[in-house]
């Protein structure tokens, strides 16, 4: 078998044809049912149906010597001790599930190949955009649409805090989200869904930061990590509040600590406005 690192090229076209056939899953299943009603088993069913997909093909071309796999569908009944590899797929075949089922669109699969905890390829399907986004460590952000057009993108450049725009949750939100925002002194912001397709938006340059806060529950390992690759490798920055990297495939999958991704203009100054205690 090749060492995985000789063949990332390979691992990030494998990437891309999972995540896109995931995307044509999602939306065959999503014709099948309108909304209101009940709508948890089509909904299961095609979370459930996506992510046999992503793993086998993944395992079929990978198979499991060199490789783990951490998905939303598989991790509670998986052994921790399955995951202490170097090289650890990380899968959300469906991100934004409230979205999907009010199809505004904003719903994502997320596909991230981690290298020690941290990823080095990526490829998030926005099925109801017709839209891919791809990146490989090292070359850059790709979007790919329905039509076959395939464009690198980059962040915006905005550095006035009073200019940017904060992509936000459609579906939830905190007093604490709107006190970090208030201190941000951002006056800007556009609701979406999935965290793939918030920070699509920045690489996108339609909105330039995001902000996670954990309260009674917390963001998991692959909500963030095929998107964080997609924003750094556009020139963006996702850290923790205090500035530190993201960690995953840790034994707890909960990412409990407030994370910031921004266009990374100023990502430093923002970090400490998020770190500083309160006056």
């Amino acid at each position: 078998m090749p060492n995985p690192a000789d063949r990332l090229s390979e691992l990030y076209q494998l990437a891309c044809t999972t995540a896109q056939g995931a995307a044509d899953i999602l939306l065959e299943y999503r014709s099948k049912f309108e909304i209101g009603g009940d709508l948890d088993s089509p909904v299961t069913s095609a979370d459930l149906a996506a992510n046999d997909h992503i793993l086998n093909t993944l395992q079929t071309h990978l198979g499991l010597e060199d490789y783990a796999y951490l998905s939303e569908e598989t991790f509670k009944i998986q052994n921790p001790d399955d995951r202490r590899k170097d090289w650890v797929w990380i899968i959300d075949p469906l991100d934004g599930t409230k979205d999907y089922i009010q199809n505004t669109g904003d719903y994502a699969v997320q596909i991230a190949l981690a290298y020690r905890g941290r990823p080095v390829v990526a490829a998030v399907a926005c099925p109801g955009m017709g839209k891919l986004y791809s990146a490989l460590a090292g070359t850059g952000t790709w979007v790919e649409e329905q039509a076959g057009n395939r464009r690198k993108v980059t962040v915006s450049n905005r550095s006035n805090r009073s200019e940017m725009t904060i992509v936000t949750s459609r579906n939830h939100s905190s007093e604490k989200l709107e006190e970090l925002i208030n201190i941000l002194e951002v006056s800007t912001r556009r609701g979406m869904g999935s965290i793939g397709c918030k920070l699509s938006a920045i690489v996108e340059q339609d909105a330039d930061l995001y902000l996670s806060v954990s309260g009674k529950t917390a963001p998991k390992d692959w909500d963030f990590a095929a998107p964080e690759l997609i924003l750094t490798e556009a020139g963006g920055q996702l850290t923790y509040f205090d500035g530190s990297l993201i960690a995953y495939n840790r034994e707890d999958v909960n990412q409990w600590n407030g994370i910031i991704a921004s266009n990374g203009t100023c990502h430093d100054e923002l970090c400490s406005l998020l770190s500083a205690p309160p006056e």
